[in-house]
């Protein structure tokens, strides 16, 4: 089976996406598919890299200089990857931000008709923004935090919503991951440079009462017979002085570290487990999602954002989570792709014991 791994993009998450992509890549199982990557420079150009990688470990170096730009405009580029996508027999989306994450990309793949891993167009547009996001899950009964929109240059937050809101606040783009333009804002005299800063990845700002407590994260994965299973809980713990879960704790901080299975009552673990569950039913998830949660006071469940396609590098919670409950990253993958075969009407092969039970 062909595997086409699309990885970068335009999006501020590029080099998150390329190094999901080394990993994946890397993982994949040379016994059971032909692995090809393709890749979006951040530019927007697509670049057909080599078919059949032979197996091996990969970094991002080596799939950057085995899929070398050409330097032609991005429709061009297309045309001509489109060959190497509408042949393939399973495409994996490994991509993080806009213009990957958020539908766009899984728009084009279901116009060429090409199975693909993961969510589909409307499930990944909508849990791409944060806002929709939270009115969605909140019109279910899903826990969410206080939060205030800003639109458009000129919008403020008026001072009575200051004061529902409370101090302190988070300050985000409501189109961006990775923590990138986030700002804690201890006083509101600090808002309007939270706002510019959010505003240079999105012109749709939230602001967010602090929800204070634990951070908890849980993985979602469906089986080919439509099971889901939620993993263990992974408590995030930062280590290095951030005042938050930022950028750089998530990817430049060795002293951050992830406490799997989260030391935590059996009962608030079986509650975050049936409230990720039910965030992956609300926004008609397919094949997998990382939902992210505090628990205000140490106790109560709060959603606070969902990923779609979460990071996928061996070191990240996804992955990790399920290593964990007894699935490698080669059985996960393995998992998802034949998934993703059930959904487009297709036989998968057999799923190895691991990847089966």
């Amino acid at each position: 089976m062909e595997v086409a791994v699309v990885f970068g993009g335009r999006s501020g998450e590029h080099d998150v996406s390329c190094a999901s992509a080394a990993g994946v890549v890397t993982h994949l199982d040379r016994e059971r598919y032909a692995v090809r990557p393709v890749r979006i420079t951040a530019a927007g150009e697509w670049v057909v890299g080599p078919r059949a990688l032979p197996a091996g470990t990969y970094g991002v170096a080596d799939l950057v200089r085995l899929t070398p730009a050409a330097d032609v405009p991005a429709w061009q580029s297309l045309t001509e990857a489109a060959p190497a996508l509408g042949t393939a027999d399973m495409v994996l989306p490994a991509l993080h931000g806009p213009y990957g994450e958020d539908g766009t990309v899984q728009g084009l793949l279901e116009v060429l008709g090409v199975p693909y891993v993961g969510n589909g167009v409307a499930a990944s547009a909508v849990a791409m923004d944060k806002d929709v996001t939270k009115r969605l899950l909140a019109a279910s009964g899903l826990p969410v935090a206080a939060s205030a929109l800003l639109c458009g240059p000129d919008c403020a937050l008026p001072p009575d919503e200051q004061q529902r809101l409370g101090l302190p606040a988070f300050v985000k783009p409501a189109r961006a991951g990775s923590s990138l333009g986030v700002s804690r804002v201890e006083r509101w005299e600090e808002l309007d440079a939270a706002v510019a800063l959010a505003r240079e990845s999105d012109s749709k700002v939230l602001v967010e009462e602090a929800v204070l407590g634990r951070e908890v994260d849980i993985a979602v994965l469906e089986h080919p017979d439509g099971r889901l299973e939620a993993g263990p809980p992974l408590e995030i713990r930062v280590g290095g002085g951030q005042r938050f879960f930022d950028y750089e704790a998530k990817y430049q901080d060795a002293a951050t570290r992830f406490e799997i299975p989260a030391r935590l009552d059996e009962g608030i673990t079986a509650e975050l487990q049936r409230l990720a569950m039910g965030v992956f039913e609300t926004l008609g998830c397919a094949g997998l999602i990382r939902v992210d949660f505090f628990l205000r006071g140490g106790t109560e469940p709060v959603v606070n954002e969902v990923n779609t396609f979460p990071g996928f590098t061996a070191a990240s919670q996804y992955p990790q989570i399920f290593e964990v409950a007894g699935l490698s990253y080669g059985d996960l993958l393995d998992v998802l792709i034949a998934t993703a075969l059930v959904r487009a009407g297709r036989r998968p092969a057999p799923l190895a014991a691991g990847a089966a039970r």
